[in-house]
């Protein structure tokens, strides 16, 4: 219903006010713009705010101290890290911080990794959004994949015992013990301060979601449907792997980037060379690689690169055959 009159609120701007024809590239793509634009950020409002609402039950220290005290199972410790990461927060910015946490606290290498591949990749926004643009089918799939490709890479990671490419001075920090909280927020302050976050929140992202709906707004008036299948499509053996190439320099979210991946599908993209892209974006944005230096050395990150891309690839190839 909601979307219903902002549909028709766009359609009287752009048509009406504006005086636009629906069949010019101008006004499919203004309308499209508009749209989108509003029905996005209502999405993101209602999501975001209710996601950090249940953040606030689950601190970055919390994590690290309550993986530490099951680090005696790897494969438990891989399982329990990739479903934490999709509830607990993550930015590339924290990656730092908690990698050398993490390594503080016992906390194995490949299970480390296991959490910080799915915490960005897994993303909870991007997962409800997926499931109202593409239906729960796409949602499944989706979250199934990058829990799995957090999971394998970690195992594989801590197979090879790569401690020792690790920088030296990981081992020597001692993080502050943070796990007892000082202060046990009631039910009405952590609404207010997860309304502040969701502010926050929105505020880091908002410009990466325009672009995105920007780029898709063009795309949807000036580029025909399907044009694009010849280059991206399924019938394009490398179209996945030219997608994750594509998306490694990028930087966003999965917020960000999730209105150009409606639009690729839209326009002719098979789906999981779409979802190829996003993960790429997410999971091996160079912003994200530079921080990772700081703790990693070169060999090591090359193999996280390595293993995470190809896991990404594999993903997409599998989506394009599940999807036919």
């Amino acid at each position: 219903m909601v979307f219903e009159l902002v549909q028709s609120a766009a359609d009287w701007i752009v048509y009406t006010l504006l005086g636009l024809s629906p069949d010019s590239p101008a006004g499919s793509s203004l309308n499209f713009f508009i749209y989108d634009t509003v029905k996005i950020f209502i999405l993101l409002l209602v999501i975001v705010y209710v996601v950090t609402f249940l953040r606030s039950f689950f601190s970055p220290e919390k994590t690290r101290a309550w993986l530490a005290e099951r680090k005696g199972s790897t494969f438990i410790g891989h399982i329990l890290a990739a479903l934490l990461g999709i509830i607990t927060p993550f930015c590339s910015c924290s990656a730092v911080p908690l990698f050398i946490g993490f390594v503080e606290a016992g906390i194995p290498l490949g299970v480390t990794f296991t959490y910080l591949i799915a915490a960005p990749m897994v993303n909870e926004v991007a997962l409800v959004m997926l499931y109202g643009l593409f239906g729960w089918q796409i949602a499944a799939i989706y979250i199934v994949s990058g829990e799995v490709i957090a999971i394998v890479a970690g195992l594989i990671i801590g197979r090879f015992k790569l401690e020792r490419f690790v920088e030296d001075y990981v081992y020597q920090v001692k993080v502050r013990d943070t796990r007892i909280s000082m202060h046990n927020p009631t039910y009405s302050e952590r609404l207010q301060e997860s309304w502040l976050d969701t502010v926050e929140i929105i505020k880091k992202i908002w410009l990466y979601v325009v672009i995105g709906i920007g780029i898709g707004a063009l795309m949807h008036g000036w580029i025909p449907a399907n044009a694009l299948a010849a280059y991206a499509g399924k019938d394009n053996p490398f179209a996945v792997i030219v997608a994750v190439i594509i998306g490694i320099p990028l930087y966003s979210n999965a917020a960000g980037v999730m209105p150009l991946v409606s639009e690729l599908t839209r326009a002719g993209v098979a789906m999981g060379t779409a979802l190829a892209f996003m993960m790429a974006v997410t999971a091996l944005s160079i912003p994200e690689m530079i921080l990772l230096r700081k703790v990693l050395k070169p060999r090591l990150l090359a193999v996280f690169i390595s293993v995470v891309g190809v896991g990404i690839i594999c993903t997409g190839y599998l989506f394009n055959w599940l999807m036919g």
